[in-house]
């Protein structure tokens, strides 16, 4: 077969591709999803001490059992939760925009998932308790808006600066499409660091089915800086891996160096300072990517599928 030929039937199968995903989200955009944001952040804000009964009726699962009436009292009353929810109602005087990810979010999870219900969507504040910004239940979906203020926010000063940069309005839908995709993995085992890459590689492929209309970087958490540093050294990255053995290994320290959030990747070399942190998610996500391009599989089924079963059949190549 001549070069020719070769790159015109490659063509031809990428326009065939793309006019299939066009047909797909065609469809998708025409899934009802009745929903409206209850705002009980500013319910909070506008409340008084009679108020209180009023707001444990309409919102009792965010009030327990356990505390009594006057530590809610005194949180009304309280000046600094005053100054939160104003900074909060600032940032956020509507909430159009993210409503509209949200949209397309819950269309996307209806056309995958049949069961799938429209949840109750409640924005709300939590002290700033960033490892929990938002919930997902099967019928509950909650956002700590006190989270998503901006990276540069004064309420953030205390907060590493590699966690403050993803703060911001245009993670919310990024975060709660990955708190869904942990509902639907299956995965029981994390011991070696491949087991690792594919789990978090499944949650980024799962933002790409769900959410294609985020860039990558916002699906990661990356600046687009950092993702072009990602997508530039992602050969030697994998050959480092590969030579050094950590694929198949058990060490501890390899979520913590390649997984977790952190400032940068620890390969322990010059280079490290120059790299984003947690490139094993990003190379797992590529090799999901290749499995997913290889199998054709639908995304839930591919969420439950062993990390073995995955790395072999996605035969993954690296960019040059």
């Amino acid at each position: 077969m001549s070069l020719r030929i070769f790159i015109l039937l490659l063509l031809s199968l990428v326009l065939v591709s793309c006019d299939e995903d066009s047909k797909v989200e065609e469809e998708i955009s025409k899934i009802e999803v009745d929903f409206i944001v209850e705002r009980f952040d500013k319910a909070y804000a506008e409340a008084t001490p009679s108020d209180l009964l009023k707001l444990k009726q309409a919102y009792p699962f965010l009030f327990s059992k356990h505390v009594p009436d006057s530590i809610w009292i005194d949180r009304i009353n309280d000046t600094l939760q005053d100054q939160l929810l104003a900074e909060v109602i600032k940032v956020y005087p509507d909430f159009k925009a993210v409503k509209k990810d949200f949209e397309g979010l819950f269309q996307h999870l209806k056309y995958y998932d049949k069961t799938f219900s429209v949840p109750r969507v409640v924005t709300l504040t939590n002290d700033v308790d960033y490892r929990n910004k938002t919930i997902v239940t099967d019928s509950l979906l909650l956002i700590a808006l006190d989270n998503f203020l901006g990276e540069d926010h004064e309420f953030y000063q205390n907060i590493p600066r590699y966690l403050a940069k993803n703060m911001q309005k245009d993670q919310i839908v990024s975060e709660v499409a990955e708190a869904y995709a942990k509902k639907y993995i299956f995965q029981p085992n994390r011991k070696r660091f491949i087991d690792e890459m594919i789990y978090h590689g499944k949650l980024l492929y799962f933002k790409d089915v769900m959410i294609p209309f985020k860039s990558d970087a916002e699906k990661i958490g990356y600046t687009e800086q950092e993702l072009k540093w990602a997508e530039a050294n992602e050969s030697p990255i994998w050959s480092y891996f590969i030579e050094k053995e950590l694929l198949f290994s058990t060490d501890s320290k390899l979520p913590s160096r390649f997984i977790a959030d952190a400032p940068y990747s620890k390969f322990y070399l010059e280079l490290d300072n120059e790299s984003p942190g947690r490139l094993g998610q990003y190379i797992g996500w590529q090799i999901v990517k290749a499995y997913a391009e290889a199998t054709d599989e639908n995304v839930l089924t591919i969420l439950e599928k062993e990390p073995e079963e995955i790395f072999n059949k996605a035969k993954f190549k690296p960019k040059k």
